[in-house]
């Protein structure tokens, strides 16, 4: 049996609903970190499968979505800019600003181009000495590295027409937040795993212990999923508070050495805006000193927006956990995958994407089965 056809057993999946439904001897609340998780979640309707003293929730974990409207406009400005050539991952070029999206830019005019990694941006921009390149830098931890490798590559090319318009995230300081939110009702997390393979467990220590939560690292298919919360629902039946990796394949308490190190030769830890949470120190990476000559913002001086998000979204509750997609009175209605309000409804990975695509409550999809 392949690693997915185990990670998709019907028989297992059963077993850990049942062993879920045995170590459950009350209610108990989740919240999934990761976006992915999300996706996985909805798609094979995992949530309604489990016994109803196990409430899940949907975390910040989709950095297309915590991207702020203001990094969004500053985009768009310096895409509309003479001679530059403006790149990023295709889920950004949906993601409203405040005057639309990237894709409107490029009616407007604006050279602006999908690509699959930063890299083709460095090559690009060795192509194109006439042009600048830019490349739009969003992710978490797990899109750092090649981001930094390719800061690094265009320094060591003395490429003077590539930069990044960096906005990297970093995901403790968002679960510390959210603990912190008045009304939070988070008992438990189910931590990032493609985060927590590049950067390890430390920082999640700090926050189980400080806060008194369990975080289970937990992966993307529905056992995966399924394995992490039994282990976080153990911990709270018995009262304790640590990480626990669920997801062992992958995930190593240190993380990976060599992406750490080029995280950390090239970034440097800064206070970061996030859409529908606000600012939070430290959570945010940008270019070192070293690597100032590579920063688009700095390149092109362009100046903060203003924008406000629609009054009808309520992407921001969604992203902290406070509300669920099918509550906002917007969604399916206003705000659909064609015509977004929010981040939440353009990203992949973008929970009310998810309800809208895989149909739960509200939605108009064909509902998903594990």
């Amino acid at each position: 049996m392949t690693y997915l056809e185990r990670a998709r057993d019907p028989a297992r999946i059963r077993g850990l609903l049942d062993a879920i439904d045995r170590a459950a001897t009350r209610p108990w609340t989740l919240m999934e970190v990761c976006g992915g998780q999300t996706h996985a979640i909805v798609r094979f309707g995992l949530a309604e499968q489990l016994p109803s003293k196990i409430e899940l929730l949907h975390g910040p974990g989709c950095p297309v979505c915590v991207t702020p409207i203001e990094m969004i406009d500053r985009a768009h400005a310096i895409a509309l800019a003479p001679s530059v050539i403006l790149c990023s991952f295709g889920d950004m070029l949906r993601v409203p600003g405040s005057d639309g999206d990237l894709l409107a830019c490029r009616a407007r005019g604006a050279d602006v181009r999908i690509v699959y990694s930063p890299l083709d941006a460095v090559a690009l921009a060795r192509k194109s000495p006439d042009r600048q390149v830019v490349f739009f830098a969003v992710g978490f931890e797990t899109t750092a590295p090649a981001n930094a490798m390719a800061v690094r590559a265009a320094a060591a090319a003395r490429l003077p027409n590539f930069s990044i318009l960096s906005s990297q995230v970093v995901v403790p300081p968002a679960l510390a937040s959210i603990l912190q939110t008045p009304g939070c009702r988070v008992q438990a997390f189910l931590g990032p795993g493609h985060v927590c393979t590049i950067m390890g467990t430390s920082q999640y220590e700090a926050i189980s212990r400080v806060f008194g939560v369990p975080i289970a690292i937990a992966g993307f298919e529905p056992a995966d999923l399924l394995e992490g919360m039994l282990a976080a629902v153990r911990q709270l039946e018995r009262g304790e508070a640590r990480v626990e990796i669920a997801y062992a394949h992958a995930v190593r308490a240190e993380g990976n050495a060599r992406a750490r190190a080029a995280i950390e030769e090239v970034f440097e830890v800064c206070d970061r805006k996030w859409r529908g949470i606000g600012l939070m120190p430290e959570s945010g990476l940008r270019l070192r000193a070293e690597y100032r000559a590579f920063d688009a913002e700095r390149r092109f001086d362009v100046a903060a927006s203003c924008a406000a998000e629609s009054p009808l979204c309520r992407s921001g509750d969604v992203l902290r956990g406070i509300a669920k997609p099918i509550e906002c009175p917007a969604f399916g209605k206003q705000c659909t995958p064609e015509h977004p309000l929010g981040a939440t409804m353009v990203s992949s990975e973008g929970a009310c994407a998810a309800y809208y695509r895989f149909g739960r409550p509200g939605g108009s999809g064909q509902r998903g089965t594990a």
